[in-house]
C-alpha cells in the first residue's frame, strides 16, 4: 500500500518535487506509457538515499529513470514510484582535466562543458540521448568510444541505502553492460578523466559526429535509440536489413526505413505494438540467420 500523503510529506522535507499519477509517456523518449503511482524528481544523493530507505522499509515498488531514452514503459503504467534522476540532479564541475557529473546531467551537456573547457575525450559520445548516469549504467558508446574509456570512478547508493565509491576497474564494464546492470546499485555521480585539447577542434569533431548521427539515424521520430544489442559476429541492423524487414510495422511501430536497427513510433504506437514488432523481428532473424537478437532498452515493469 502506497501512502501518497506520507510520501509527499517526505518529499517536502527533502525538497524534492513529487507528481502523483504521472504519465510516463512524458518522460520516455518512445512517447508512450501509462501513469506511475507518483514520480519524484531527486535533487541530491542524500535525498535519493532517504527515499530509497523509505521505499524499502515500506516494501514499495520503484523504478529509476534518467532521460528515459533507453526505456520501454507499459501501456498500463507502473504500479509503483518512479525516481527521476533529471534536471534537479544535474550539476557538472570541472577541476583540471577531471569532470564530475551528477547522475541526472545530460551526456550532451557534459560534452559541451568539456568542449568549452578545452577537454577532449567525449567528442564521439555527443548526441547520445541520455544522462551521464544512464550512460555509465549501460556503458554507452558510439563510433569506437565508450564511457569505459574515460570513467575514473563513480558514487552509488548500495542495497544498504548508503553512499559508496567504486573505481573503473571494479565496474565490470563491457559491451552495453556494467556491474550496475546486474545489481540494485544506483549511480549518483560519475567522475571522468579527459585530456587537454583545442576547443575549436573539439567542437568541429562534435559537429561532425552529430551530422553523422542525423544522416544515418531516424532522429525525427520517437524511439528508444538502438533497439537491439549487437550480436557477437554481426550487427543487428545488418541482419534485420538482410531479412528484408525495413519498414515492417505493427500498429504505430515500425522498423525504421532509414536505419533498420531502430524501431520507431510513427506517432500512435503503444508499448504492445513495439513489443509485438520486436518479437516478430527477433523470430524472423533467428529463423533466417540463426542469430538471436536481444533487446537493448530496459522494460520498466
Amino acid at each position: 500500500m502506497i501512502d501518497i500523503d506520507k510520501l509527499t510529506e517526505l518529499c517536502g522535507e527533502l525538497g524534492c518535487r513529487i507528481t502523483p499519477e504521472c504519465p510516463l509517456r512524458e518522460y520516455i523518449t518512445f512517447r508512450f506509457g501509462g501513469p506511475c503511482r507518483a514520480l519524484i524528481s531527486v535533487n541530491s544523493a542524500e535525498s535519493a538515499a532517504a527515499l530509497l530507505r523509505y521505499l524499502g522499509d515500506n516494501s514499495i515498488k520503484y523504478g529509476i529513470i534518467g532521460r528515459g531514452s533507453n526505456i520501454i514503459a507499459s501501456d498500463e503504467g507502473f504500479d509503483g514510484i518512479i525516481l527521476l534522476f533529471g534536471s534537479d540532479f544535474a550539476d557538472i564541475s570541472i577541476e583540471g582535466t577531471t569532470m564530475r557529473c551528477e547522475a541526472g546531467a545530460l551526456l550532451a551537456s557534459a560534452c559541451v562543458h568539456a568542449q568549452q573547457a578545452g577537454l577532449s575525450g567525449m567528442e564521439n559520445l555527443f548526441g547520445i540521448p541520455g544522462t551521464v548516469g544512464g550512460a555509465l549504467y549501460m556503458n554507452a558508446g558510439a563510433y569506437g568510444c565508450e564511457i569505459k574509456d574515460i570513467v575514473i570512478s563513480a558514487e552509488y547508493i548500495g542495497e544498504d541505502c548508503e553512499l559508496h565509491t567504486i573505481s573503473r576497474d571494479e565496474m565490470e564494464l563491457s559491451y552495453r553492460h556494467s556491474i550496475f546492470t546486474d545489481s540494485k546499485r544506483i549511480i549518483t555521480s560519475v567522475t571522468l578523466g579527459l585530456s587537454e585539447g583545442d576547443p575549436a577542434e573539439i567542437k568541429t569533431a562534435m559537429t561532425e559526429c552529430m551530422a553523422k548521427r542525423s544522416s544515418k539515424q531516424p532522429l525525427d521520430y520517437p524511439s528508444a535509440g538502438s533497439t537491439f544489442k549487437r550480436p557477437q559476429g554481426s550487427y543487428a541492423s545488418l541482419l534485420i536489413e538482410q531479412c528484408g524487414l525495413k519498414g515492417l510495422t505493427c500498429g504505430g511501430a515500425m522498423v525504421s526505413e532509414k536505419h533498420s536497427g531502430f524501431v520507431i513510433n510513427k506517432g500512435y504506437a503503444t508499448c504492445a505494438d513495439v513489443l509485438e514488432l520486436c518479437d516478430k523481428v527477433k523470430n524472423i532473424v533467428k529463423e533466417k540467420t540463426g542469430y538471436v537478437l536481444e533487446l537493448e532498452p530496459v522494460i520498466l515493469k
